[in-house]
């Protein structure tokens, strides 16, 4: 069940990702989206800061019945069904259960702890998918538990390389992949980087 929820995981790019499972669609983060996508079920948004909260990429994948999972700032920005959580909440939404997991900056000040951003597990056919949001390496990840883990790796804004591979090894899912790279900051050597730390140890694969 694992690889079978793998397969269908596409990178968008940057942090943005389409999970399709049960017949359904999950959109994490969408940004910079191109060409046609299938219409979302499920959104999930981490912060308000336009690279991971676009109205108009949302816009291009909403359908009447799509619900949107998020915080309330990014809620503000938005419209249709949507349901706002703070950081160790839950909830089920269009056939899924989605946990909240704290994301934030431990040394610098992008992303403050008093923002209640969020990191998000969507479990999917048994499967848990964790979404980091744009995240530090911090204490909470030691909590989490997560078969998927999408973990950003390029530095400035978020987990070196070298962090991000230390947070992998907390989690110890069956598959980490790097995210947050290749559009605005990082590129793919961040991303080979991460995977190298953790060779023989965790499965990654770079998108």
């Amino acid at each position: 069940m694992l690889d079978n929820v793998y397969k269908n995981l596409t990178w968008l790019g940057h942090s943005s990702f389409r999970l399709a499972a049960a017949g359904k669609n999950i959109y994490f983060d969408p940004f910079q989206l191109s060409g046609v996508l299938p219409p979302a079920d499920l959104i999930v948004v981490s912060h308000d800061h336009y690279d991971h909260c676009s109205p108009e990429d949302i816009a291009k994948i909403r359908k009447e019945t799509t619900v949107i999972v998020t915080e309330p700032q990014s809620a503000q920005k938005l419209s249709g069904e949507i349901i706002s959580l703070a950081p160790g909440e839950s909830c089920e939404a269009a056939g899924f259960q989605i946990e909240t997991v704290a994301s934030y900056n431990t040394n610098k000040n992008f992303h403050p702890k008093g923002n209640s951003w969020l990191g998000f597990v969507v479990t999917v056919e048994g499967v848990r998918v964790y979404h980091a949001g744009d995240s530090d390496y911090i204490p909470e990840m030691k909590e989490v538990k997560a078969d998927i883990a999408l973990l950003p790796v390029s530095g400035t804004y978020v987990m070196t390389p070298e962090e991000a591979a230390q947070a992998a090894i907390d989690i110890n899912p069956a598959i980490a992949v790097p995210m947050h790279f290749g559009s605005i900051v990082g590129s793919s050597a961040d991303a080979e980087r991460f995977a190298a730390l953790l060779e023989g140890k965790i499965r990654v694969e770079v998108p």
